[in-house]
């Protein structure tokens, strides 16, 4: 199961933003006691394709897509000097597959900030910081190793050109660049799948607002330009009303929403871009005895879909049957209506799957 971790400085409203993703009703407060181990929640995909799916084959059971978010503990200035629950708190990032990075912009008495002041930019430069000291120190340890190796010409041709690329990599950083920012040929990413670098994973940033910052935000302005220079996105999430907006009824919530000039719920919002950030696209398979979003990730292919249905599928691949979900709503719901049109279509193993596809794979085995 893919994860998005949640990160951010203590205070900064993750666990709220954690809530309101996942409705999982976790404590929000302080970690307290040493407790590390993070809050866990799997969360289905809103899909109203998928649901108009449900409402047309009403089939006996349903499966969304579905995405595990993790709320880290706060980290700290310095953690990866140990500081706070450092290296504990590191190594849960480093499971997770995308970053949501909370940034506080909203000020409460009641709620003092770490850094004394709210500042948005700096905030964020604090944690991209420290996971950049991560970084460099896993770097570090694994050059000592092919030094050690080299010095006493034991190292491969692979392994002088991982030291090679580790070296410009240690560069990049020294300079305070995530990596992600690195140009990476792909068979230097397969060289590198085993490091878990954090500053190579896909970061939204969530700037944390309340109910008195509906306009425009003056202290998040920073922070927006200097995202926008790194192509990063960056979403609003007014983290306590959406908690609240929860509690409503679906007639309530579109009033609300309809007072903030807000279209979508942040709950929506945040995972959908967080499943756009994971780089993932749904397919269906439908019928009278289920209706299910399979994930894939973009760019897979016809057998790709098949093995994630069942390895049997992939061995004994024949065709699959194609149609887009909105053809067949233009047609009416109707699979015959589709076939009539041209629209239901034969393909083989290495068509590109796209997002809304509904297959049906044919197989022998």
């Amino acid at each position: 199961m893919l994860k998005c971790g949640i990160v951010g400085l203590p205070l900064s409203g993750k666990s709220t933003v954690f809530n309101v993703i996942t409705r999982a009703g976790a404590e929000v407060k302080p970690y307290a006691g040493g407790r590390t181990e993070p809050n866990r929640a799997l969360v289905s995909v809103p899909d109203a394709r998928f649901d108009k799916l449900t409402e047309v084959f009403k089939p006996r059971k349903e499966t969304p897509a579905a995405i595990e978010f993790v709320d880290l503990a706060g980290l700290s200035r310095d953690a990866s000097k140990g500081a706070g629950l450092g290296n504990s708190f590191l190594s849960f990032v480093a499971e997770s597959e995308a970053l949501l990075h909370v940034v506080r912009a909203f000020d409460n008495p009641s709620v003092p900030h770490p850094e004394e002041t709210i500042d948005p930019l700096r905030d964020w430069k604090i944690v991209e910081t420290e996971l950049i000291y991560r970084d460099l120190g896993v770097i570090g340890n694994r050059l000592a190793r092919l030094d050690e190796k080299a010095a006493k010409r034991k190292a491969s041709p692979a392994e002088n050109a991982e030291g090679e690329l580790l070296h410009a990599l240690q560069d990049h950083l020294m300079e305070e660049r995530p990596l992600r920012e690195f140009p990476l040929t792909e068979e230097q990413r397969r060289t590198l799948s085993g490091f878990a670098f954090l500053t190579l994973k896909p970061e939204l940033v969530v700037l944390n607002l309340d109910e008195g910052q509906t306009g425009d935000v003056p202290e998040a302005v920073p922070l927006l330009s200097a995202l926008a220079e790194k192509g990063l996105t960056a979403i609003r999430v007014y983290g306590s009303i959406e908690m609240e907006l929860a509690q409503l009824t679906p007639e309530e919530q579109k009033e609300f929403m309809k007072d903030l000039s807000v279209e979508e719920p942040g709950r929506d919002r945040l995972i959908h871009e967080a499943y756009r950030l994971l780089g993932l696209i749904s397919f269906f398979t439908s019928g009278e005895d289920e209706v299910r979003a399979w994930t894939l990730r973009n760019g897979d292919a016809a057998l790709d879909a098949a093995g994630a249905i069942h390895s049997d599928l992939a061995r004994g691949f024949i065709r699959a049957q194609v149609v887009s979900f909105d053809d067949f709503a233009a047609n009416g719901y109707s699979m015959a209506s589709c076939r009539d049109k041209g629209v239901l279509r034969l393909e083989g193993k290495e068509y590109p799957v796209r997002d809304g596809d509904m297959i049906e794979i044919r197989f022998n085995v």
